[in-house]
């Protein structure tokens, strides 16, 4: 059974941080607009100096984002003292500006990337025929890679759908970043509102084409699945899952690995096709359980490439 998502429970809390700083915040319009230019125009060398200085200097400012990190870790590796805790935390803040900046490195740059695969056989499955799928994946790693993989590799059309930034400016920003690397096979669209965005997805899937939308944080307003992770209760968004029951496509997990210096692993789990049925609840709730148990296999893979930045379990 699905319910709404009242808020968004797993996006970083603002408050009053946000309100006093303004564009300085650390969701701010100013950090996505400096973190391009820093990545695009200074030296390639000085790159591991920036991330050094500005992950050391988030590590001790951003308290509630350090407070989520290690209280959710813990149910992904357990129990631990305080300074091994604080490691994990330093681990994952470091492995998110190293993602985060080799992402302006894909928009912004010509440098070469190096991805490889896993698991191609589950992609061939998925799509076999021409029939479009639904790749559903979470904030782990560097999740553009495994969307734009269909694209560049089989020239199959991508439909990437984000969540909405926090700051409309910032959102507007990404959108133009974004632009560079758009081409007759791939486009972003932001989650909306909108139920005519919904029947162009549901066109697409029928057409062929590709969604890739993640799976393991719902959004405000969103349906909701009543749901387990690393054997806890967590809600997971039911949109994934509907939409690729209604195309009468496959729900494809891919999570996008990062193993090194502009080298990802992108791996395909098997598909999710459980539609047959009337009963439209039951199968989405157990397509949607499915792509938990997927992303729990997947963070236990890279736990600290695992970015959820509010307390999840709390």
């Amino acid at each position: 059974m699905s319910v709404t998502a009242e808020a968004p429970p797993h996006a970083p809390r603002t408050g009053w941080a946000r309100r006093v700083l303004g564009d300085y915040h650390v969701t701010g319009l100013f950090w996505y607009r400096f973190h391009r230019w820093s990545v695009s125009s200074t030296p390639e060398w000085t790159l591991g100096i920036w991330i050094t200085i500005f992950t050391t200097f988030f590590f001790f400012t951003i308290w509630n984002i350090r407070r989520a990190i290690g209280a959710n870790l813990e149910n992904v590796l357990g129990p631990c003292g305080f300074f091994r805790r604080q490691r994990r935390i330093y681990a994952t803040m470091w492995a998110f500006a190293w993602c985060l900046s080799e992402r302006y490195e894909r928009l912004a740059t010509d440098r070469k990337f190096d991805v490889a695969v896993d698991g191609m056989e589950h992609w061939q499955a998925a799509t076999a025929n021409g029939r479009g799928c639904v790749l559903v994946t979470a904030h782990l790693g560097l999740y553009e890679v495994g969307s734009m993989m269909p694209s560049t590799v089989e020239k199959r059309h991508v439909h990437l759908i984000r969540e909405p930034e926090i700051d409309p400016r910032a959102q507007e920003f990404i959108r133009e970043s974004v632009r560079a690397v758009e081409t007759e096979h791939y486009s972003m669209h932001f989650q909306s509102e909108d139920p005519l965005q919904g029947m162009f997805l549901l066109d697409v899937l029928r057409r062929g084409e590709i969604v890739a939308i993640q799976g393991d944080r719902p959004r405000t307003g969103g349906r909701i699945v009543p749901a387990t992770l690393f054997g806890r209760p967590l809600s997971l968004p039911a949109g994934p899952a509907s939409l690729a029951r209604a195309a009468g496509v496959p729900l494809l997990p891919v999570f996008a690995i990062r193993e090194g210096r502009r080298r990802y692993r992108c791996v395909f789990a098997p598909p999710i096709e459980p539609w047959g049925t009337a009963d439209r609840q039951h199968e989405v709730a157990e397509a949607t359980a499915r792509v938990g148990e997927a992303v729990e296999r997947a963070v236990r893979s890279a736990p600290h490439q695992w970015f959820v930045f509010r307390e999840i379990w709390s």
